[in-house]
């Protein structure tokens, strides 16, 4: 299937998918898998200029296709970030977690195309009011940090395509074609995959994250840390499990043992996140089959609907 829109126009890509910027899984091999494979893979910009710039120039030996950068405005430790992403000559950019004001205009006038990531119809006004190019709209089922009012994708997506007119990649529950499909039958002209690329060959995390994606089921995620006003979407563990109904205590403490996570693969060290599609990931694959098959789905399931609905409509 040749895929032909807004969002691979600007992307210059193939396949209107974006891999989540996940800050320690995100790293080249897997980005540069996902570019190779026809679509976009990001490079999570919240690692410091030092860690992003390595990260940047490795992706770049592995893929010579089309790659991005995401910059989580309120972890930005030095903005001079902005500058070393634009000497290194990426061209897509996704902006999140803090106002989209902020640094738009500057992007914009260095030549980037920047799309921002909105939890809600009033972000997405004002992602648009500053002039970005697209947004990634993200409903609440996926993983990760979440708005303080959640919004799911079913809601949320059609909602904010019926009040802007810029392109919109849908994010959260997405894990195959069906789901791309249905993203796009509410508005979105892409979609960005996190939990489903967390359980791949290429991602650099330990054997026994990929496997709790693969064990999930669809009620195995929980929103936490609510009270503290940063509520955070993650895996249901012996180490979570406390904070789902805790109005004390502070879970983002845990963060601080991410790599015994990562990379020891100890499920009870720190913060899985993961979104509730897990529940639907019943494998570990190679990126490329991933999407090859995703593609391949999105296209079958568009013909099945127009055959099964559309069968006795007039032509022309």
């Amino acid at each position: 299937m040749t895929f032909a829109n807004r969002v691979t126009q600007m992307l210059g890509v193939d396949i209107p998918i974006l891999q989540a910027p996940m800050g320690h899984i995100a790293k080249p091999p897997l980005v540069a898998a996902v570019s190779e494979a026809g679509a976009m893979g990001l490079v999570p910009g919240s690692l410091g200029i030092d860690e992003v710039r390595e990260d940047i120039r490795r992706t770049r030996e592995l893929t010579d296709k089309p790659f991005g950068v995401n910059l989580p405005i309120a972890f930005v430790r030095d903005v001079a970030i902005i500058d070393m992403i634009v000497e290194e000559g990426i061209r897509f950019i996704t902006t999140s977690a803090g106002s989209p004001a902020t640094h738009t205009a500057r992007l914009k006038e260095a030549g980037l195309t920047v799309f921002h990531v909105v939890p809600s119809l009033r972000g997405a006004k004002k992602a648009v009011d500053s002039g970005v190019d697209g947004l990634v709209v993200e409903g609440s089922e996926g993983a990760g940090f979440k708005a303080p009012r959640e919004v799911s994708s079913m809601v949320l997506l059609p909602l904010v395509a019926s009040q802007v007119g810029v392109p919109i990649i849908a994010a959260g529950g997405i894990a195959d074609g069906h789901s791309m499909a249905a993203a796009f039958a509410l508005g979105a002209e892409g979609v960005q995959m996190g939990t489903r690329m967390v359980a791949t060959l290429e991602s650099p995390v330990h054997q026994n994250m990929k496997q709790a994606v693969v064990d999930a089921d669809e009620t195995a995620t929980m929103l936490i840390n609510k009270h503290n006003g940063k509520q955070v979407r993650v895996l249901r563990t012996e180490a979570t499990a406390p904070f789902e109904l805790a109005n004390e205590g502070d879970p983002m403490a845990l963060l601080g043992n991410i790599y015994a996570l990562y990379a020891e693969g100890d499920i009870n060290a720190s913060l899985a996140q993961l979104g509730q599609v897990a529940g639907r990931i019943d494998e570990i694959a190679p990126v490329a089959e991933i999407l090859r098959r995703t593609v391949e789905e999105f296209d079958s399931t568009l013909r099945a609907m127009a055959s099964r609905y559309l069968a006795d409509a007039p032509v022309g």
